[in-house]
């Protein structure tokens, strides 16, 4: 049935990417976040783990949280060489216990690592003199490495969009349209914006499942800045690949929708990408929009209420889905 249907639509965009066989990938393509859904296997350990991007396109919390655990981890290794060497090879330590000696240790490892050096403890001998230049290496390099990170996490240019929850089925000029909406949430706006968006349906084929992809035809696909929110529009007409298909044939096919949005941000004066995805489960059949905009009192300003991007109402379809 669905083969019958989709040797009727739009004309189909061959250069998949990814192959035609979904034997050779799992769940969907995209998350709701944009990344990937690929997990890469067969690399070195040290290139699997991609610190440095990772380190950059982690959330704050988790960034700053790695900073720290990585300076207990490296002071409480400094402090047990300074206690194997001997506390009586630390001048100027005045602990008797064995648990003071290790948190006066430690203590000096600290100050050792970021260069405060306060003077009271101080190394005595080769062994504790060459650990402590060691650590001095260390924490200078380390400083060095976390502000870089820390300047590239602010300095890189993103896209600052948030995406509607849901992509709805809304009716729309006498028929029905399939809607999704964006909106910037910083004051960095973007000028001479474009949206693609590709649909992915698998479907089977001479009694084999297969990734099909096509262009879905936007209303408005480009905008000379994006200050507001934006609702973007497919018309589901003779030219769309979904037309004439009901709910259960979306369902079956596992539609996805891939979407690319692309545009220039004056502030970091650069071109800057983002992506999002609405798997079938987050399709939404019978509803429309609750306006997010108005007038304030005066009426010389637009009131955005971002809070309402996913906000929507039933809406009845003039065709069964």
């Amino acid at each position: 049935m669905l083969t019958r249907k989709l040797n009727r639509k739009a004309k189909i965009n061959e250069e998949t990417g990814l192959g035609t066989n979904t034997a050779l990938n799992g769940g969907r393509f995209f998350n709701n976040n944009g990344v990937p859904n690929i997990e890469a296997k067969g690399l070195p350990l040290w290139r699997s783990l991609n610190i440095y991007h990772t380190l950059l396109s982690m959330p704050i919390w988790k960034f700053l949280g790695s900073i720290l655990l990585f300076f207990f981890t490296v002071n409480l290794f400094f402090a047990s060489l300074y206690m194997y060497i001997g506390v009586d090879h630390l001048g100027g330590m005045v602990a008797n216990s064995k648990s003071d000696q290790w948190g006066e240790a430690f203590f000096f490892s600290a100050q050792t690592f970021t260069t405060v050096g306060y003077g009271r403890i101080n190394p005595i001998g080769f062994a504790a003199s060459l650990t402590a230049s060691l650590e001095a290496l260390v924490g200078l390099m380390s400083f060095a490495l976390a502000t870089g990170l820390l300047y590239g996490r602010f300095a890189r240019p993103r896209a600052f969009i948030k995406y509607s929850k849901n992509a709805l089925f809304v009716p729309f000029k006498d028929g029905v349209a399939l809607m999704y909406r964006m909106v910037p949430y910083t004051k960095n706006y973007l000028v001479n914006v474009e949206v693609k968006i590709t649909l992915a349906l698998r479907i089977e084929e001479e009694g084999q499942l297969k990734n099909k992809f096509f262009d879905l035809a936007l209303e408005i696909a480009k905008a000379n800045t994006l200050t507001s929110n934006w609702t973007l529009v497919h018309m589901i007409n003779e030219n769309s690949p979904l037309y004439n298909f009901t709910k259960e044939d979306i369902e079956s096919a596992q539609a996805e929708l891939l979407i690319f949005v692309q545009g220039f941000d004056e502030s970091f004066s650069n071109t800057v990408i983002s992506r999002a995805s609405y798997s079938f489960a987050e399709f939404v059949y019978g509803a429309k929009f609750v306006p997010m905009f108005h007038p304030n009192e005066n009426n010389t300003s637009t009131i955005l209420h971002i809070d309402k991007l996913d906000d929507y109402v039933e809406a009845a379809l003039p065709i069964k889905m």
